[in-house]
């Protein structure tokens, strides 16, 4: 597939909110797990293409730090989902020389998904074609504060430091300070919010709302969320 970079300004960072697999899912009389399952394998192809495309980081908010709230069995089932792509998917991303990393709290997941995601970013540590970034156990708000803490708790510990808290220090502090800001953030299923997802790394992102089911979504709706990021102009509050 011919790369859009001669094309496009493609954006090197993009966030998608992977949204609608339970409401693809009843729409089709199907239970809500099914939607998940078709939305994982949604999810590996939009991988290949964003790769493709020339896109270097792509953030997939997979799993919320609101998601606990739902049905038990459903989250059961999320946590086998995740863990089951995790261990099916390394090869993928070995394969096409893809670097995994990990956004959230780590410690409020459960052991065994903790040791497989230290695993595959062990594994893949060393790629740099792209990087995909999974948000599991992931908040915004719970990010920044996390990020706060760790400033304080790294003055306290070296006895040194100002009193005041900047915004590089939080920037520095934060899960993935390694990963540029995103340019683009994604939702689809229609809902026209980014419900806590990359609050502090989202604050110049272009917003891009898709009315298509996640389970629905394939490459040609990521080109034309491209396509509209393309054709804008982003001033970052200047009048250039």
């Amino acid at each position: 597939m011919r790369n859009l970079q001669a094309d496009l300004n493609v954006p090197s960072h993009v966030g998608i909110i992977m949204d609608g697999n339970g409401r693809w899912a009843q729409k089709r009389g199907l239970a809500r797990t099914e939607g998940h399952k078709r939305g994982l394998e949604t999810a590996k192809l939009i991988v290949k293409c964003a790769e493709e495309i020339g896109i270097k980081y792509l953030s997939l908010f997979s799993f919320s730090t609101e998601n606990w709230k739902r049905a038990e069995d459903e989250v059961k089932f999320l946590m086998f989902l995740i863990r089951d792509h995790l261990l099916r998917e390394l090869d993928f991303y070995r394969q096409n020389g893809i670097r995994v990393v990990h956004s959230g709290d780590m410690e409020g997941l459960p052991s065994d998904i903790r040791d497989i995601l230290d695993e595959v970013m062990r594994d893949t540590e060393g790629f740099d074609k792209m990087t995909v970034n999974l948000a599991i156990n992931y908040g915004g708000r719970d990010e920044v504060v996390r990020a706060v803490n760790r400033v304080l708790d790294k003055r306290k510990s070296s006895g040194t430091g100002s009193a005041v808290v900047t915004d590089r220090d939080i920037a520095e502090a934060l899960d993935r300070p390694d990963i540029p800001d995103p340019d683009l953030i994604v939702r689809t299923a229609g809902e026209l919010r980014i419900s806590n997802f990359l609050l502090w790394e989202s604050a110049y992102a272009e917003l891009y709302f898709s009315e298509k089911y996640w389970p629905d979504w394939t490459g040609d709706d990521l080109r034309a969320a491209v396509a509209a990021f393309s054709s804008r102009n982003r001033r970052f509050g200047g009048t250039a």
